[in-house]
């Protein structure tokens, strides 16, 4: 038989295990995270109809969803977790409570040219909040605080939540008289950070817009400065366009209400070239990007929607939220050695060897640190002792348990501590005890280590 090389597919990430349980870490504390806020947990099928993913997806995603026949039904997986959202929230909308908070993680599927921190498969890790007819404008300004407690609480620092509004956008290019071209033109602005100002320009110019405009949509992207140099700047527009004004009022409040929920200005930005290259976002939008790696792009983004669900229910049910790539952050992090190798990645906490021929007193011991919450494992092959020592060294499990006949007859255990090498002969409840207190002292400190 012919055997066939194994191979993973460019764009998928596979983990040995050490690198899985420091993606499980992040996992945990985004989930902590995001129940702290209040939100439930969703889940939603990979594959849906591909009319109900493609219902509204504008820009690129009808180029890089992964669409396929099955029978009759046209199918594909699910580009992001917020259609199937409006699909999920449209479709049980008598049964759930309102303003409704849900968060989910999970793989999605983009059919994009595969590079550095860029995947097909990743992980997004999402919180939306959907509310029934209206959604106040407060829930805009909640969300960059959970963007900032969630990075903090991994260990990040240095980085930068930006925000705009799509109001804001859609009424400047009405003074601009270039109200029916809005999207397409944000959709090429949004690109100013992969391609630069003078590519933007000449795209805008191919596409029919006029230099003038063109040169004055650049101008408006660039301002910059604190909020209040930006709210300055911005007063020029004023009165010219009421949905500018809108979208300036609402940018305002959202600025206004962030050092109340604890967000320093060192991590918040208003950053006027900010449009999302989703059509579906109609107020605030976010993306944070890494300070000392800004080529990598946005590793968490969102924003306001009123019409998503309009596709399949008539109920209006506005929203907003955000995503986290925690694939391409997990990626970067690791290739720049920011990821915390003090953290135990062991499988276990413990692993038990018995000394007897009899597994009894060893199960039961195993059973009474299960029962603490303390991960276990008994030894059973038939090893030499030196390569039962060294698979517990090479998995790094911190404790090693020793059951010998001794120990079994005195009503003992011994427990060796596989980091500082010492031994100790001890009861079984003191044993378990010291050993939990030991697992818990390895869990402080945060997932992510930043280098000074």
């Amino acid at each position: 038989m012919e055997r066939i090389k194994p191979r993973t597919l460019s764009g998928f990430m596979e983990l040995l295990p050490p690198a899985q349980q420091q993606f499980e870490q992040m996992l945990e504390q985004l989930r902590q995270t995001y129940a702290n806020y209040g939100f439930t947990p969703l889940d939603t099928p990979v594959i849906e109809s591909a009319e109900i993913l493609l219902a509204k997806g504008g820009g690129e995603t009808e180029k890089q969803i992964y669409r396929f026949t099955k029978g009759d039904s046209d199918l594909a997986l699910r580009f992001d977790l917020t259609v199937p959202l409006a699909k999920y929230v449209a479709l049980h909308y008598s049964e759930l409570t309102f303003p409704f908070r849900r968060y989910q993680i999970g793989k999605v599927y983009r059919g994009e040219r595969a590079q550095r921190g860029r995947f097909r498969e990743f992980y997004q890790c999402d919180i939306d909040v959907i509310g029934d007819g209206k959604l106040d404008i407060s829930n805009e300004a909640e969300i960059p605080a959970i963007i900032y407690q969630l990075f903090s609480s991994l260990g990040l620092e240095r980085f930068c939540i930006r925000v705009n509004n799509r109001k804001l956008l859609n009424g400047f290019y009405t003074i601009l008289g270039l109200e029916t071209r809005a999207g397409e033109i944000m959709r090429t602005v949004d690109k100013l950070d992969k391609i630069g100002p003078e590519k933007v320009q000449q795209l805008l110019e191919e596409a029919g817009i006029p230099a003038e405009s063109a040169q004055e949509i650049l101008h408006f992207t660039s301002i910059t400065g604190d909020s209040a140099e930006v709210f300055t700047a911005l007063e020029r527009y004023q009165g010219r366009s009421d949905i500018f004004d809108e979208g300036l009022s609402e940018l305002r409040l959202v600025a206004e209400l962030l050092p109340a929920y604890g967000v320093p200005q060192a991590n918040f930005a208003i950053d006027l070239s900010i449009a999302r290259g989703l059509d579906y976002y109609t107020g605030t939008v976010y993306e944070t990007i890494l300070l000392d790696h800004p080529g990598i792009g946005s590793i968490c983004s969102g924003g306001r929607y009123d019409d998503l669900a309009g596709y399949y229910t008539d109920k209006k049910l506005p929203g907003v939220g955000i995503s986290i790539g925690l694939t391409r952050l997990f990626y970067v992090l690791g290739e720049q050695g920011y990821l915390n190798e003090s953290l135990n990645t062991a499988p276990a906490d413990a692993l038990i060897l018995p000394m007897t021929a009899d597994l009894s007193p060893a199960i039961a011991f195993a059973t009474q640190l299960r029962q603490r919450g303390i991960r276990t494992q008994v030894y059973r092959e038939d090893k030499k002792f030196k390569a039962k020592m060294s698979y517990a060294d090479k998995l790094k499990i911190p404790y090693v348990v020793f059951l010998g006949e001794d120990e079994i007859a005195n009503g003992q255990v011994k427990v060796k501590d596989m980091t500082t090498g010492e031994q100790q002969t001890l009861a079984p409840e003191t044993a378990a005890a010291q050993i939990a207190q030991g697992v818990a002292e390895r869990a402080k400190g945060r997932p992510i280590q930043e280098k000074g």
